[in-house]
């Protein structure tokens, strides 16, 4: 089966849970037998490596630049010069690059698809679908990118299919006013994709619910990853660690996680606690960091962490190697959240607050807790009886990896969206037959 995933780039600055998730996902359908490609919008996969020589489309400079009237026809050679690869790796680490608010207008154009600005990228995309990949079915990563399946589904005549993952964290953060307007177009766009595909059954309700998608066009399949990837490592306990693996900002939570490690070292039994932190950051995030290291200082405390600051997933052995547990207190919860199972593969156990789908996910693998409300004084009082109970340490430790092996194991997973993709195409050629 030839299959395009087409995905948004984020230039490999910082952990994007989602952006890796895909390019897994990808690299599973390839060992699985798939003839399977992705293609990046807005950025590359990543700076490094053979990702980065894939095309780009809807390049983020070009789509930025064509909201101003003054560029809405800009020439061949200066929508090359702006997309190409430094004006890229500029854009990837410029500040406000992953902010919704800003980008209100940009995104319904991209939504209503023919009829927005981006029409000659869209054309674009389509006529290398259509011409030269061929595929047997194209696969959206997220419903933002809807704008496209109609223009897809009629000129390459192939099935769409999109996932649904943290579309709401985007549209959340927008201006009021945009809010209603944009859920009111993915809703409608809905109707030109033949099935979705949600990460966790909590998302999928929502989503549901929000889009009003038919019960027949829904599907429920969990994030899966290799755990032959994954070092398996006994939690630390000399020194003991809190790890947080993701983007160092406020929305994930890492102030949580910060004021309750200072209540935590406030307890004498946690003397020799430290915190190890990996997952880099974007321009926006630099200042809040900053004072967050300031509370730190303040507690005398900066000895005891330890920042890698700019990601990279070679350095995740090591870490996993160093800490105890995994919290990411998500200030509003996930509709999954990758991090969970890299840190299960590697047998070290979450802690979690109890929103979005974290208590789903944690209630299917055993390999953590959580805890409500999500505030520093609950997370502080819920790391310290784990931290002080070695027993349940090495239980959670088993479980999750365990479950990784079994339940959210990538060749399970990724054999199941297989299943997904043959129904949707047979029953495409069922419907062009009629």
């Amino acid at each position: 089966m030839k299959i395009v995933n087409i995905v948004p780039g984020f230039g490999g600055t910082f952990y994007c849970g989602n952006c890796l998730r895909d390019s897994a996902f990808v690299q599973s359908l390839r060992e699985a037998g798939h003839d399977a490609i992705t293609l990046p919008m807005y950025l590359p996969l990543s700076m490094q490596g053979a990702e980065a020589e894939m095309p780009v489309f809807y390049g983020a400079v070009g789509i930025y630049l064509r909201e101003f009237p003054l560029f809405r026809n800009m020439p061949g050679w200066m929508e090359r010069l702006v997309n190409s690869r430094p004006m890229l790796r500029f854009a990837a680490r410029k500040a406000g690059s992953t902010r919704a608010q800003g980008m209100e207008e940009l995104t319904e154009s991209m939504l209503l698809g023919t009829d927005g600005r981006q029409y000659h990228e869209l054309q674009h995309l389509v006529d290398f679908l259509k011409y030269q990949v061929k595929p047997d079915i194209v696969h959206f990563s997220n419903a933002l990118l809807l704008g496209m399946a109609r223009q897809i589904r009629e000129e390459v005549k192939v099935s769409v299919i999109c996932s649904l993952q943290d579309e709401d964290v985007w549209v959340d953060a927008m201006e009021e006013n945009y809010r209603e307007k944009i859920w009111n177009l993915m809703s409608e766009k809905c109707h030109d994709v033949d099935a979705f595909v949600a990460v966790s059954r909590w998302f999928g309700d929502r989503m549901q619910e929000q889009l009003k998608i038919p019960s027949a066009k829904m599907h429920i399949l969990p994030i899966g990853i290799d755990p032959g990837k994954y070092t398996l490592h006994t939690p630390a306990s000399r020194p003991q660690a809190i790890g947080y693996l993701s983007r160092i900002c406020c929305e994930n939570g890492f102030g949580v996680l910060v004021d309750a490690f200072v209540l935590l070292k406030r307890d004498p039994r946690f003397l020799n606690l430290k915190l190890q932190v990996t997952g880099g950051m974007t321009g926006d995030d630099k200042s809040f960091l900053q004072g967050e290291l300031k509370k730190l200082e303040l507690e005398n405390l900066l000895g005891d962490i330890i920042i890698h600051y700019d990601y990279d997933k070679l350095v995740l052995a090591d870490f996993f190697r160093g800490i105890t547990l995994l919290s990411v207190p998500v200030l509003k919860g996930e509709a999954f959240g990758l991090y969970q199972l890299e840190a299960l593969a590697s047998g070290i156990p979450i802690v979690q607050p109890g929103l979005g789908a974290f208590p789903e996910i944690i209630n299917a693998t055993g390999g953590g807790m959580t805890y409500t409300p999500n505030t520093p004084e609950k997370l502080a009082e819920t790391l310290a009886g784990v931290l002080t109970n070695p027993g349940q340490i090495e239980e959670m430790s088993r479980k999750g990896r365990q479950s990784v092996e079994t339940e959210f194991n990538c060749s399970r997973i990724t054999a199941e969206m297989v299943e997904i993709y043959s129904k949707t195409i047979d029953e495409l050629r069922l419907t062009n037959y009629e």
